[in-house]
């Protein structure tokens, strides 16, 4: 991927990593989009931001994303990147005498579905382009689950799978595919807690995110140290000790 030149498509790029992912690209010289639920962060993080441009799209509505796709294709022709970054989570119980999906159905809506619908509407484009990139964002709970959270790691390791059935297809296509793998990154989405697991400072994050794609201009897989241990627990026949630590009942 070369980092400056490009038209970028972020997804929830109002919050968190995907905000992050924003402003470092846009500092390093690439027109940004940014799209989200809600208008108003989304036209705070452009105005703050001077070419930074910004779309409203709900990323479980299948229609919505369609009209959203055609929409970026013609105001935004240039468009050669897009990041699949908007994701949700939800703390799920599965031991009551009811369980509720309205959670979980949500989560697959947002952060499967979502990038589904929204690159096949766009790898059209891409594969016009010159060189594009098709970055997915998965997570280190996609390879070592936190339980509280069972449908969001579940739609993570799926996000996973799916990137490499991408990557194949389309090889020889003229789009390079790649999966960034978050650790614990102290977001909306995953705030520090003082009883919870150390979490990343998201600047922090986002340099050695940087640094790694100036470095590794055609990598696969984005992984800063914080997240290998995760990433290679079955490699390393670590998974139970990372699993049990993850997820370590509380003591009474």
């Amino acid at each position: 991927m070369k980092m400056s030149g490009n038209t970028i498509l972020i997804t929830g790029g109002n919050s968190g990593i995907g905000y992050g992912l924003a402003k470092a690209f846009h500092a390093a010289g690439n027109t940004v989009i940014i799209a989200g639920r809600r208008a108003g962060p989304l036209q705070e993080v452009a105005d703050a931001h001077p070419g930074m441009a910004w779309h409203v799209v709900d990323m479980t509505d299948a229609g919505a994303i369609k009209s959203f796709a055609a929409l970026v294709s013609r105001d935004h022709p240039a468009l050669n990147v897009l990041v699949n970054n908007a994701g949700i989570m939800r703390m799920e119980s599965l031991a009551g005498d009811t369980v509720g999906l309205d959670d979980a159905e949500e989560q697959v809506a947002v952060n499967l579905l979502g990038p589904i619908r929204l690159a096949a509407a766009l790898l059209p484009m891409l594969r016009r382009q010159a060189g594009a990139t098709l970055m997915n964002v998965s997570s280190g709970l996609a390879f070592v689950p936190f339980s509280m959270v069972p449908t969001y790691c579940a739609t993570k390791a799926a996000i996973h799978s799916y990137t490499l059935s991408q990557r194949r297809q389309l090889a020889g296509a003229n789009v390079q595919v790649i999966e960034l793998v978050p650790p614990a990154v102290a977001t909306n989405l995953m705030p520090p807690a003082d009883d919870g697991p150390p979490t990343m400072p998201l600047d922090v994050y986002i340099d050695a995110v940087m640094d790694i794609l100036r470095r590794e201009p055609d990598v696969q897989e984005v992984l800063v140290d914080e997240v290998k241990p995760l990433r290679m627990a079955e490699a390393t026949n670590q998974f139970g000790q990372f699993f049990d630590m993850i997820n370590r009942l509380p003591e009474h």
